[in-house]
């Protein structure tokens, strides 16, 4: 009798540290059954076709082999869009479209940046009406982070008290919240550490104003001069913390990234003097209820024309994802890399 054959997909997978992933081809035994999160054990029991994935900076870390605490083999990518093959648990039928964000996948568990992938149901969110695999992997974790970040702006501030800094704003969240901003009629000031090679895209995305980052790097002040109502961040360090001395009275900063460290050099003097609301935006783990509102936003508020300026990278194979990622690193990349793991 002939021996059945075992179904081969293609898969980038990080195998040591500080070394760049390779193209391996896996099978469906390679893929994890069980995963555990936040030390709750559940089955993997929704098979995915992945379609798309993107390019993140937890994703280029992982590429490079320069992830902290990395478990090894990895396969990366944070983000996974694609059709249900199968899930023994039947909270999801073959064919259904659906969209994976976080949960760990890409850094604790196998990712998106594979043609296959396993993933628990409940991670799962329904890829909304109308919206098309493309338009997903375009916003991906970056775009439904900067959709959280505006709308904590959103409850607090009205755009008739001033305008909103986004740093990081040629980066994937960073992008998004300029477009979404702009179109909630925001006067939106974006921060770049090359304002001359990006100020076309940011005013072509709605900003208002392109600042210089290197402003925003000095050493702080414990307040400075009330510039902004509110601000989302992506950087850390010294960047939030000048913007948090520069924030005015009863404003509201979302912060949501480390691009320029974990540490942040402020004193308690914006929030005790002025009423400063810093509002931190975790992504990884929040409910999908909370998911679903974040992408109606990003339906109503950042059209495809955007998304499409966003998104003009080429779509990028498998083999590439390595070369995206040392150029991400290096703070050389404006807009957002989708990744198909079948180019």
């Amino acid at each position: 009798m002939r021996a059945k054959s075992v179904r081969a997909f293609r898969a980038l997978v990080t195998t040591a540290k500080k070394t760049p992933a390779v193209v391996q081809s896996l099978s469906a035994a390679d893929l994890p059954d069980i995963s555990q999160v936040k030390g709750e054990e559940g089955a993997c029991s929704v098979h995915v076709k992945v379609k798309y994935s993107n390019v993140n900076y937890k994703d280029a870390l992982v590429a490079q082999g320069l992830y902290a605490g990395l478990p090894l083999p990895m396969v990366g990518g944070i983000d996974l869009t694609g059709t249900v093959m199968s899930d023994s648990s039947g909270k999801f039928k073959e064919g259904d479209k659906i969209i994976v964000n976080g949960f760990g996948i890409g850094t604790d568990h196998f990712g998106g940046f594979a043609e296959e992938a396993k993933v628990r149901p409940e991670w799962c969110q329904s890829l909304p009406a109308g919206m098309s695999h493309l338009t997903a992997a375009r916003i991906g974790t970056a775009g439904y982070t900067a959709s959280l970040c505006v709308e904590a702006i959103r409850q607090t501030v009205k755009p008739s008290e001033g305008p909103i800094a986004v740093s990081g704003a040629t980066g994937g969240v960073g992008s998004v919240s300029v477009s979404l901003l702009s179109n909630l009629g925001y006067e939106v000031h974006a921060i770049s550490g090359k304002t001359e090679q990006n100020a076309e895209f940011l005013t072509a995305l709605g900003a208002h104003t392109v600042l210089n980052r290197s402003e925003f790097e000095v050493k702080p002040r414990a307040l400075g001069k009330e510039r902004f109502a509110g601000a989302v961040d992506a950087c850390g360090s010294n960047v939030l913390a000048n913007i948090l001395s520069m924030t005015k009275r009863y404003g509201t900063v979302s912060a949501c990234g480390l691009a320029a460290g974990l540490d942040l050099p402020t004193s308690v003097a914006p929030f005790i003097l002025r009423g400063i609301i810093l509002n931190g935006v975790e992504c990884v783990y929040l409910p999908i209820s909370k998911r679903e509102s974040a992408y109606d936003l990003l339906s109503n508020a950042c059209p495809e024309s955007d998304l499409d300026l966003i998104g003009r990278n080429p779509i990028i194979s498998l083999e590439e994802v390595p070369v995206v990622a040392k150029a991400m690193l290096s703070g050389e990349i404006t807009g957002r890399y989708v990744v198909d793991p079948s180019a």
